[in-house]
């Protein structure tokens, strides 16, 4: 598969404009490989490189695979694509099934990262976490912890529920669109 290699800044309206629909961050990691559907994420400049942070529940599965291989792969659709992707990927767990073998994924192998690209969703940073941080509870305003974190519901739901992020700032080592 070939790869058309643009600098990340000359895609960033793009990517930042598909997350509220949904994009993908895939993490692998002690032979797992598992995407996960992000709403959240920034891309920007820090210390001097370019940065996409993104935002990973505790309690799910990418977190576990992302700490023990600090890498990632933002996967973002162009054009029209299989909207069942990111439903199924947003509500899914990769502990309990894999992703890419019941909705055939195509992995392409990353060129900076050991983590694979998604040929279905061809738009791709490839990045290492530099910095991580969990979230701090008591430094978010009671309506976003009402709205995003409510404490009566379990860590399986997905969407809201009682866990906290991590932000994963990932150095952006690669930018390119995948093509047939």
């Amino acid at each position: 598969m070939e790869r058309q290699m643009f600098p990340v800044y000359d895609r960033a309206s793009e990517i930042l404009n598909a997350l509220p629909g949904g994009i993908l961050l895939t993490a692998a990691a002690n032979g797992r490989t598992n995407t996960m559907t992000i709403g959240w994420g920034t891309l920007g400049m820090e210390w001097g490189i370019p940065i996409f942070t993104a935002f990973v529940r505790t309690g799910r599965f990418t977190r576990e695979l992302l700490d023990a291989n600090p890498e990632f792969t933002i996967n973002v659709p162009v054009g029209a694509f299989d909207r069942k992707i990111l439903g199924f990927c947003g509500t899914k767990s990769g502990r309990d099934v894999d992703k890419f073998q019941e909705l055939g994924l195509t992995a392409v192998p990353g060129l900076e990262v050991s983590v694979p690209a998604i040929a279905q969703l061809p738009l791709t940073l490839e990045c290492r976490v530099i910095y991580r941080r969990a979230q701090n509870p008591d430094a978010i305003p009671p309506r976003f912890l009402e709205k995003y974190y409510p404490q009566d519901v379990g860590s399986d739901a997905t969407g809201s529920n009682r866990d906290f992020h991590i932000a994963y700032m990932g150095e952006v080592v690669a930018s390119y669109l995948l093509q047939p």
